[in-house]
C-alpha cells in the first residue's frame, strides 16, 4: 500500500491551486484536488503531478455549499481506504474561491453572499468535516489575501471574509492543539491568474499599478506562492502555528 503524505487541495484545477499541487507533487507528497466544474483541468494537474512520482486524484465539489461536504467526505474516505493503509490526509489547504470587485455601494446581497459562503462558510464547515480525516501532526493552511492589510477600492466583501478567515484560523491553532495539528494563514498579493475574471494578467493599468506599489516591481505569479505552501507542508515548518505569512514581494511597505 502507498505510504506517501498526502495533502488535499480545495480548487486545484487552476491558478494558484494548480501550483501548489504541483509544487506539493514535486516535494514527494501525494495530492488530491477538487474543483468546481473544468473537469479536463483537473485530470492536467493528475497528470502533472504523476509526472512528478507522485499519485493524485480529483474530485468535484461546491466548497460554497455545505450540502455537498458530507457525500463529499464519503467519497474521499473511501478513496483513501481503497489506496492507501487508513483513511487519513496529512494536509488540507482551503484554497478554493472566486472573488468580485465591485465598490461597497453597489454591492448585492447575492454577491455577499456568494463570497461569505466560498471563502468564509465553506472553509469553516468543510475543515470541519475533515478534521477527523487528519492525521495526528497533521497542517491546516487557509489561502487569505493582502487585502486584509491594506485596502483597494471594490474588494470590500473578498477581503472581509478573508479577515474572518484570518481570525478563524487562530481559533483552529489553539482548539486543535490537543490532536498536534497546526494551522497557519499564506495571504498572497495580487497574483497574475484567472481569479476575478482575470484583472490581474489582463489589466494593464492596475499590473502596472500594483508594479509601482510593490518592493520587487512587479505583479506576483502563482509560482511565487507554491513553494511556500510546500514549505508549510515540510517538517522544516512544523513550529509555525497560528500565523499569517504574506506573500506579496513586499506591496503597500
Amino acid at each position: 500500500m502507498i505510504q506517501s503524505k498526502i495533502a488535499l487541495v480545495t480548487g486545484g484545477s487552476r491558478g494558484l491551486g494548480k501550483q501548489m499541487a504541483i509544487e506539493l507533487s514535486k516535494k514527494g507528497i501525494d495530492v488530491i484536488i477538487t474543483y468546481f466544474s473544468n473537469k479536463a483541468a483537473a485530470e492536467e494537474v493528475i497528470s502533472d503531478i504523476k509526472k512528478n512520482g507522485q499519485n493524485g486524484a480529483a474530485f468535484q465539489l461546491d466548497t460554497s455549499n455545505i450540502d455537498y461536504f458530507n457525500d463529499f467526505t464519503i467519497k474521499l474516505s473511501a478513496y483513501l481506504l481503497k489506496n492507501y493503509t487508513k483513511d487519513k490526509i496529512d494536509f488540507l489547504i482551503n484554497n478554493a474561491g472566486t472573488g468580485i470587485y465591485k465598490p461597497f455601494l453597489e454591492t448585492t446581497e447575492n454577491q455577499f453572499d456568494e463570497m461569505i459562503n466560498i471563502h468564509f462558510k465553506g472553509v469553516y464547515f468543510l475543515t470541519q468535516k475533515i478534521i477527523p480525516l487528519i492525521n495526528e501532526g497533521g497542517k491546516i493552511i487557509n489561502i487569505s489575501s493582502g487585502l486584509t492589510r491594506f485596502s483597494i477600492p471594490n474588494s470590500s466583501v473578498y477581503a472581509s471574509a478573508k479577515a474572518a478567515i484570518e481570525v478563524f484560523t487562530k481559533y483552529l491553532a489553539k482548539e486543535l492543539s490537543d490532536k498536534k495539528i497546526t494551522a497557519n494563514v499564506v495571504a498572497p498579493g495580487a497574483i497574475a491568474t484567472d481569479f476575478g475574471g482575470g484583472e490581474n494578467k489582463n489589466n494593464q493599468q492596475k499590473i502596472n499599478t500594483i508594479a509601482n506599489f510593490t518592493a520587487l516591481g512587479r505583479m506576483g505569479k502563482p509560482g511565487d506562492i507554491g513553494g511556500i505552501i510546500a514549505f508549510l507542508c515540510s517538517n522544516d515548518a512544523t513550529w509555525i502555528n497560528g500565523q499569517r505569512i504574506e506573500a506579496s514581494g513586499g506591496i503597500m511597505l
